[in-house]
């Protein structure tokens, strides 16, 4: 099985290198050689983009290798399979623009400067990521398309034996059940906790016990064991790995992490010591650059276009009782860390002067009749733009809480804190969801943790869209 997977990623190493090749040269020709396009600065030679071609070839499998699309099919979902290739194509042109950039700089002589030499048509490198993306998912699909079809017939299929029947085996079954495009097969479970003919979760029966694995393994021909055993049996772990090393059987192990783990768990190298990192979050490395990149775009386009209605509140907020415009009040933000909030002012200058740090209540008497309808459509939270541009807050986020909150749900409310391992957020999808203000704190906390876990910048888009259409305006919003 491993020759044969050395093999089928070769051949689809050299397949991607063709379809790079031809791609790119196809993509000159649709655009130089039909009418469709007008060509202002006229065509270009072919021979540069022949001389060009096999270097392009060979980023389209570097992008795809970069983004794991050799990968074992039997690990990646439909999806996943189509986002790689995305992204690995998208990896090439930038590697190319780059690279065909920084070469006609420093390496091309004038004279074929003059003549566009490893010059490139932003358009022939928009029209090469469009068709790279669409022949290189095809073959991909459908070579998943064949594995399927045969799978559902029960041909192909990797045969599964569990140890175990705690509670982490159960999540190990539902998944594996749960995506019959990995190609899997569960032939039972082993397990000294049940004995006789039991069937046992989800109707899968119990082959036996944990000493009698090595028949087991060679009976039911099993290609992959997964370990799914308690901490407190792992001396029975040891035990089966080396049974299943004796029998050439592929062991995945799965640790019984579930009380302590609430965010996803990563795997870290420790000088070769392997650590598993029990509260990961995708939100860091590029993905935290790229959030950062669209904060400021967002932030800084919105300032600037809201400036006039800034003005008409300030205004009125100044006009209708005494104090500043803006309020400042001390939030927790990302790490735990204390930053100043900004906040248009809508309660009377001082409110909490005699009662301390409460909670806003409905109908409070401390608003002003300018902060009523501030509040009410969540205006007064726009100066947070100026948190998110200098960098304490995000435009999506868990939503920042005062410190003297904090002490008390940080001591009742489990991974309460876990919220702060990213930035805070003027919306986030918890508040899209309708949990803010008097609400649950559970509730939010299993929303935040849901969307850290979950982070995209298409989900943030996502939160972006709902807070307009349904955020501003809700009947928590007090």
């Amino acid at each position: 099985m491993r020759t044969h997977g050395r093999t089928r990623v070769a051949v689809q190493v050299a397949l991607d290198t063709v379809i790079g090749v031809s791609m790119f040269l196809t993509a000159y020709l649709l655009r130089f050689e039909t009418n469709i396009i007008s060509m202002p600065k006229g065509q270009p030679s072919l021979e540069h983009y022949l001389q060009l071609a096999p270097f392009v070839g060979l980023l389209l499998p570097f992008g795809l290798w970069v983004q794991g699309a050799y990968r074992p099919t039997g690990v990646r979902t439909r999806i996943d399979d189509f986002f790689a290739v995305l992204v690995g194509s998208v990896i090439a042109v930038v590697f190319g623009i780059v690279g065909t950039l920084y070469y006609q700089t420093y390496y091309v002589p004038p004279a074929l400067k003059e003549l566009g030499a490893y010059e490139v048509s932003q358009l022939v490198w928009a029209l090469f990521l469009a068709l790279s993306v669409a022949v290189s998912y095809a073959p991909r699909a459908a070579r998943r398309a064949v594995l399927e079809r045969r799978w559902r017939h029960g041909i192909g299929l990797k045969r599964i034996l569990v140890a175990g029947t705690s509670d982490v085996a159960r999540h190990v079954v539902d998944k594996v059940l749960q995506h019959s495009e990995f190609g899997y097969r569960i032939v039972g479970v082993v397990d000294d906790r049940a004995g006789g003919d039991y069937l046992g979760y989800r109707g899968l029966p119990l082959l036996g016990t944990l000493s009698e694995v090595g028949e087991i393994l060679r009976r039911e021909q099993v290609d992959q064991l997964y370990v799914a055993l308690p901490p407190d049996e792992h001396v029975k772990m040891l035990a089966l790995i080396e049974v299943a090393n004796r029998e050439c059987i592929d062991v995945k192990v799965v640790p019984d992490l579930f009380q302590v783990i609430a965010l996803r768990a990563r795997l870290e190298d420790l000088d070769g010591i392997p650590i598993i990192n029990i509260n990961d979050v995708p939100i860091q490395g590029l993905n935290s650059a790229v959030k950062r990149v669209i904060d400021v775009a967002i932030a800084t386009v919105s300032l600037a276009g809201l400036s006039v209605p800034f003005a008409i509140i300030a205004a009125l907020i100044k006009g209708t009782s005494p104090g500043p415009v803006f309020y400042r009040q001390e939030r927790m933000g990302l790490d735990g860390r204390p930053f100043s909030v900004f906040k248009f002012r809508s309660m009377l200058e001082d409110a909490e002067r005699d009662t301390g740090p409460v909670w806003t209540r409905k109908d409070d008497p401390r608003r002003t009749p300018v902060g009523r309808v501030l509040r009410r459509f969540s205006l007064d939270e726009l100066p947070q733009l100026w948190n998110v541009l200098r960098g304490d807050m995000s435009l999506v986020g868990p939503r920042p809480e005062r410190p003297f909150f904090v002490e008390q749900f940080k001591q009742h409310v489990p991974q309460y804190m876990l919220r702060h391992k990213v930035k805070s957020g003027m919306t986030g999808w918890a508040q899209v969801h309708g949990w803010r203000g008097d609400t649950s704190i559970e509730k939010r906390i299993e929303y935040d943790l849901y969307y850290i876990e979950n982070w995209s910048v298409g989900l943030d888009f996502k939160i972006l869209w709902l807070t307009v259409i349904r955020g501003f305006f809700h009947r928590h919003a007090y």
